[in-house]
Formats: C-alpha cells, sequence, structure tokens
C-alpha cells in the first residue's frame, strides 16, 4: 500500500474537526503515549495549534519511565511548545482498563489549564468500543462510541483507520512505542483487536470497522435527540418525579428522564437495566420496593423508590 501522504489526511482531518468544533486559534493540548495513533495525531497538531503534550505515565510496566522520556523528547521535536510527565497511581476498582483510564483522564483533566485535549482515538477504536457496548448489553448509548467532541476531549481521528497513524510515523521517520497491553490476552479490547474485529472481516467480506462506526454515529444521533426531548420534558431536575406525567411519555424518552433525573441526584454508572428497573417503578408499580443504582460516592448507597406517586432518591451510608 502507497503510505504517501497519510500525514496530509490526518493533517486534513483535524482541521476539519477543529473548524467545526473549536474556536479559532487559541492553543490545545494533546494527550502522548507515544504509540503511533498519538505520535502522528501530536506531529499534525504542533504545526496547527501551539500545542502541549501531556504524557500520563501509569508506571504499570518496567521501562515506563523511559518510554515517557522518550515521548516527551519526541514532542519536543516535533515542535511542541511543552510537554509534560504526569506519573500516576492506578488503583484496581473495576478492573486494570477502566481503573488505567480513570487515572489517565482525571491527570489530563488536572494539567489541561482549561485547554481542550486531543485524543487519537481513530475509526478502529470506535470500533471496538461499539462491540464491547454490544456484548454488554447495556442499551443503544453503550453502542454510540466515542463522541468526537466531548468538552474538554477531541476526537479529530474517528473517522480515520489505525494504518494511517501508522503510515504517518513512516513519513515522519519516528518508531512509535507498541504498548504490550494491547496485544496482552488478558485485556478484552485486545482480543477484540486481534481475533474478533479480523474474524469478522473474513466472515463477513470486510468493512466491518467502517460499519460499526457508521452504527455508533446513528446511534449517538438518536440518543442526542431523546437527550433533547428529554431535557424539555424535565427541564429542572427535582428531588422527586411525578409518575404520572412520566407515565404518558414515549417509553425512550421516559428512560432519558429518569437517567438524567438519577445524574442529577449523585447516579454513576447506570445501566440500561437498572433504569428499566427505575422504569418499572411508574410503568408497573405493584408496591415493589427500591432500585439500588450506582453512585458516584463510594460510601453512600443509592436507591430509587417510589411513594405518593413520586419517586425519590434514598441514600445510605455503607
Amino acid at each position: 500500500m502507497d503510505r504517501s501522504g497519510a500525514l496530509a489526511r490526518l493533517r486534513a482531518a483535524l482541521v476539519a474537526f477543529a473548524d467545526q468544533q473549536l474556536p479559532e486559534g487559541g492553543r490545545w493540548c494533546v494527550a502522548l503515549s507515544g504509540g503511533p495513533d498519538s505520535l502522528a495525531l501530536t506531529a499534525v497538531a504542533a504545526r496547527a495549534r501551539p500545542t502541549t503534550a501531556l504524557i500520563v505515565d501509569h508506571r504499570l510496566q518496567a521501562g515506563s519511565a523511559q518510554v515517557a522520556e522518550l515521548a516527551q523528547s519526541h514532542a519536543l521535536e516535533l515542535g511542541c511548545v511543552a510537554a509534560q510527565i504526569i506519573p500516576v497511581s492506578v488503583g484496581a476498582e473495576g478492573g486494570l482498563e477502566a481503573a488505567a483510564r480513570n487515572a489517565r483522564y482525571a491527570a489530563l483533566d488536572q494539567a489541561r489549564d482549561q485547554a481542550p485535549v486531543l485524543l487519537g482515538h481513530t475509526l478502529d477504536d470506535q470500533a471496538e468500543t461499539v462491540l464491547l457496548g454490544l456484548g454488554r448489553g447495556s442499551g443503544p448509548r453503550s453502542m454510540a462510541g466515542m463522541r468526537p467532541y466531548d468538552p474538554p476531549w477531541c476526537r479529530p481521528l474517528l473517522g480515520v483507520r489505525r494504518e494511517v497513524t501508522r503510515d504517518a510515523c513512516a513519513e515522519l521517520g519516528l518508531t512509535p512505542w507498541l504498548d504490550p497491553h494491547n496485544s496482552d490476552r488478558r485485556f478484552t479490547r485486545a482480543r477484540l483487536r486481534s481475533e474478533v474485529l479480523p474474524l469478522l472481516e473474513d466472515v463477513l467480506g470486510g468493512g466491518v470497522a467502517q460499519a460499526l462506526a457508521r452504527t455508533a454515529t446513528a446511534l449517538r444521533e438518536n440518543t442526542e435527540l431523546i437527550d433533547a426531548l428529554a431535557a424539555q420534558a424535565l427541564p429542572d431536575v427535582a428531588e422527586g418525579l411525578d409518575t404520572a406525567p412520566l407515565a404518558a411519555l414515549p417509553g425512550p424518552v421516559r428512560r432519558a428522564v429518569i437517567r438524567r433525573w438519577l445524574l442529577a441526584g449523585g447516579g454513576r454508572g447506570l445501566t440500561d437495566q437498572q433504569i428499566r428497573a427505575v422504569e418499572r417503578l411508574v410503568t408497573h408499580w405493584r408496591g415493589q420496593g427500591g432500585v439500588a443504582v450506582g453512585s458516584e460516592l463510594r460510601e453512600q448507597r443509592l436507591f430509587a423508590v417510589r411513594g405518593e406517586g413520586v419517586l425519590r432518591l434514598h441514600r445510605e451510608p455503607i
């Protein structure tokens, strides 16, 4: 395959994204791991605007400090105005992948100094995210994938295949770091990448990654419309929800209202199953007990309960 023009394709994707989503001029940050996706993105970002590279060292592998230092060196060579290494401590809650992601995003958010942060997620990452959502059975919102713009997070390469970033690194004469975790079969995403998607491409005759990315876009547009209707139906989030008007809403809008109410009350990590269970307190009321939902506070249990025709949130210390 002809590798020429990869940098130009990435630059065009970044410029198109910035023109649509970000104010003209200004600075931005880029999350740089040293891998091909973030390294190629750093190269085009540094040529477009003043760029600070943020390099999170998860300290999960031997030699991670050296990997971070090499990424820092590459960033400065590519024209970044600054390159900051941020060591983090990764916990165990939710599994290693989730804990590392939470630590990374928290560190990036703290270091960005109000600037938007460019992330190197590609179309292939989006396809993997859709499959993960499908496997969890958490409904269309889970399969809607990553938003291109979810302030402060910017994903300008969601329409670009992963191979383009690798070709761009070759154009630059750079050897990116290849994270061993990306091929470690202990991690679900790694197995999707190396086993499941290639099998689907073979069985279905190609184009699967692109089809999954299109599916994410369609589902995201639908959920955003439903969220807008839910905001109109419940403009002011109250402590209690009157079940009578809630019952009159179409199911998808009703569930979006419930989700919005739960999030405003401290719910986190909500699943489609939990939201539908709360919905049954409205549509299939038989005097049943409260529904437990995820809470943003570790020391607190959160329940949705119904009483006198009103949904309320009940909190219990753990």
